[in-house]
């Protein structure tokens, strides 16, 4: 019970903050990079732990008429705020030991403070910063709970970074990159929600106020030149100047923890003033938080964020894929009607699949068979047979769907007497190697009416020969003769049909290339299905965007250096066969009554596009805008695009090439330049289509955005709902 706690708060918190999570992260992704460009800037021409305050003082008096501020940054670069002969003052870099300008301020660029705005507070002001730091809190809890969770599962926190068995892709690297990264993320938790309890001024205010501190009025003027000499420059975060040379005007020195008052005439401190500690952790929970200063943080921190993001992806995926594996199959017949009785204990779901294939086994030889959890252990009218498949979980600990089974046992008489197989599945990683399955068998066997027919089989990793082994046994004892393939393990419910390459372009400059496949039976199909091939023994599917083209599919693919699927297609030839299914995507098919309609697209995004222009006859207006890398990516479609133009079912075509020229163009500026194209079609009823990565989907929202406000003096979000702007993007 303690595990299923754990796991579903670590679940529910997930769920109730994945989108506000995902958004800190990805801004977060973006200003891991601005204290990085910060500190590459040129401006840190000087060791400042060399440079006394005396010294750069000196140069500041002889070189500038007024001195108004001295400012030592994260980074180290010194700033100062001059009066210059102008009359006219100035705030800019400066080499601290000869005062000249080196350059100027760094402004923050408007990638940055969009992100920060985004960041900070969602666009909502106070309400936005109390969501985003209630949110760091819920991720501070997501990682306590994440905790517990690797701990249980690995049988202790002295195990804690003990070998992970990898049993599944999401929850291997889930785990591995919890525990490398589970350090840096709680710092960002910890920092997050101190900086908003700071904003709120939850925390202590600062009272502290200048201590005055006694004169020794035997020293001479050249004190300062002792006090300032003794304070080098990376120990100052500020100085402010006296305003005049009247004696009641004091240098203004704040340090890191302190701030003091020094007489402009004797040099000796005339005040200082203790950073309470409140302030101090407002200063390095802001460092700690946005990695100022240190381009090594910052590296840990966008790689913290991009695991968080992986977290979010992992974690759902696995639920998803727990929650698929755990359905349980339709039972031909009741628990009371069943002669053999089949309980699973699972985990991540894996358990299921096995089970599953000897349930379908055995209805197949004809026997009347129920399927059901441990934990729905019940009594059984006509059952005189039971087979428990089970793994372990953590330290010997039941998995969650057995964790009342032993209790039930205890508490549940039968009315026959009972053969039972028990079926242990762990890894002989683990030092509690499916402590759970023998322990399952020894109170089973401490039960009047069960009788063990084999000892307890264990199965190491999922290993399907060990499998066969114990069902060779299990059909031994019963004379029978049931058989479970591997191919029975892999379950799907697509239907797959056949096709045909009738032609390939040979691969292009960017790795890409065009094939095309003609279906073996007739099929209906639109530009904008996709096509699903599973590789060989693998069950996750992988989609690709169609074009129709005389009834047959054309896809464009991108070779991918361990890209199962595109090495795939990229082995095929002329007449070869293949086998896949289409799958319907109606929500991206163009629709027949749109007069006019902007296609926008990327790399091999444009492969729907292709298929759309490639029609007889059309009164629909049709604009496509590409961008590729060079005009050598662009070949391989120039055919198909020259002569769309030419039957007048595309009306223009506009592409942007990003590695061509020195000035970098994406598909997005082709769209600001065209805004007035793009505003007049949408405001008609047009349709904008996008397909392509999601790096370009944000750009292109971005820049229609822009479009949209300028000359429409409206939101996209209006055409968004009023289904003028679909997007397939990957």
């Amino acid at each position: 019970m303690t595990i299923s706690i754990w796991r579903y708060s670590h679940l529910t918190l997930a769920i109730s903050s994945a989108l506000f999570i995902i958004i800190a992260s990805v801004t977060g992704i973006i200003l891991a990079f601005e204290p990085i460009s910060d500190k590459l800037s040129p401006y840190d021409v000087v060791d400042i732990n060399t440079v006394s305050i005396q010294e750069t003082i000196a140069v500041l008096h002889q070189k500038y008429d007024e001195v108004i501020t001295i400012e030592v940054d994260e980074n180290g670069f010194v700033a100062a705020n001059v009066v210059l002969t102008n009359g006219k003052s100035a705030t800019f870099y400066i080499n601290p030991k000869t005062g000249e300008k080196i350059g100027d301020i760094i402004e923050k660029k408007p990638i940055y403070e969009f992100a920060t705005n985004l960041h900070r507070s969602l666009f909502l002001k106070s309400t936005g910063r109390f969501i985003i730091g209630f949110v760091s809190f819920l991720l501070l809890l997501i990682s306590v709970t994440g905790i517990v969770l690797i701990t249980k599962r690995q049988g202790g926190i002295s195990k804690f970074f003990s070998k992970i068995i990898k049993e599944d892709f999401n929850q291997y690297y889930h785990i591995i990159i919890g525990r490398y990264t589970l350090v840096p993320i709680i710092i960002i938790t910890l920092t997050g929600v101190y900086l908003s309890l700071d904003r709120f001024s939850v925390l202590p205010k600062d009272n502290s106020k200048h201590v005055e501190i006694a004169q020794n009025k035997t020293l001479q003027n050249n004190a300062i030149i002792d006090f300032f000499e003794s304070t080098k420059l990376d120990e100052v975060k500020s100085i402010e100047f006296p305003f005049s040379t009247d004696e009641e005007d004091y240098y203004y020195v704040k340090l890191t923890d302190k701030e003091v008052a020094v007489h402009q005439i004797t040099g000796q401190v005339i005040s200082l003033k203790k950073q309470p500690l409140v302030t101090f952790g407002s200063y390095y929970s802001l460092l700690l938080h946005t990695g100022k200063g240190s381009i090594l943080w910052s590296i840990v921190l966008l790689l913290a964020c991009f695991a968080i993001l992986f977290f979010i992806f992992s974690g759902f995926a696995m639920t998803l894929k727990r929650r698929k594996k755990t359905s349980l199959v339709k039972n031909n017949f009741t628990k009371d009607e069943a002669e053999y009785i089949i309980l699973v204990g699972s985990e991540t779901g894996s358990t299921f699949n096995f089970a599953t294939a000897f349930y379908k086994a055995l209805i197949a030889s004809e026997k009347t068979v129920f399927l059901s959890e441990l934990n729905q252990y019940t009594s059984y009218k006509k059952a005189t047979n039971i087979i428990i498949f089970t793994a372990t979980y953590g330290e010997g600990e039941a998995p969650i769907n057995a964790k009342k089974f032993i209790s039930k046992i205890e508490n549940t008489s039968q009315n026959n007497l009972l053969n039972f197989s028990v079926v242990g599945f762990g890894s002989k990683e683990y030092t509690q190697y499916c402590k759970f399955a023998i322990l399952v068998h020894a109170h089973l066997q401490m039960q009047d009416k069960f009788t063990p027919i084999l000892p307890v089989f264990k199965i190491n990793n999922q290993s399907f020969s060990d499998f066969n082994q114990w069902l060779q046994e299990w059909n031994a004892f019963y004379k029978t003769t049931l058989i479970v393939t591997t191919e029975s393990l892999l379950t799907t419910n697509k239907k797959e049909q056949e096709f045909t390459v009738i032609n390939k372009t040979p691969i292009n400059t960017d790795d890409t290339f065009l094939i095309q496949l003609k279906p073996n039976k007739k099929t209906t199909f639109e530009s904008g299905d996709l096509l699903s091939i599973t590789p060989k023994n693998e069950t996750r599917s992988r989609l690709y965007s169609i074009a129709k083209i005389d009834n047959t599919i054309l896809l464009s693919i991108k070779k991918h250096e361990f890209g199962l699927c595109s090495t795939y297609f990229n082995s095929l030839c002329k007449a070869d066969k293949m086998v896949a299914n289409i799958q319907k995507n109606a929500a991206f098919h163009l629709p027949k009554k749109t007069k006019e309609v902007i296609l926008i697209a990327n790399g091999t995004g444009i492969a729907p596009f292709l298929g759309m222009i490639n029609r007889k006859k059309s009164n629909i207006k049709t604009h496509l805008f590409w961008g590729g890398r060079t005009k050598e990516s662009f070949k391989i479609y120039k055919n198909n695009i020259q002569t769309a133009l030419e039957n007048n079912t595309l009306n223009s075509f506009h592409a942007a090439y990003s590695q061509e020229e020195k000035e970098k163009i994406y598909v997005q500026d082709l769209l600001i330049n065209h805004g007035t194209l793009i505003a007049n079609t949408i405001h008609n009823g047009g349709l904008i289509m996008i397909c392509g990565s999601i790096y370009m989907e944000k750009g292109v929202t971005k820049a229609l955005e822009e479009i949209t406000k300028k000359h429409l003096q409206s939101s996209l979000h209006k055409f968004k709902e009023n289904n003028q702007i679909k997007t397939d993007c990957y």
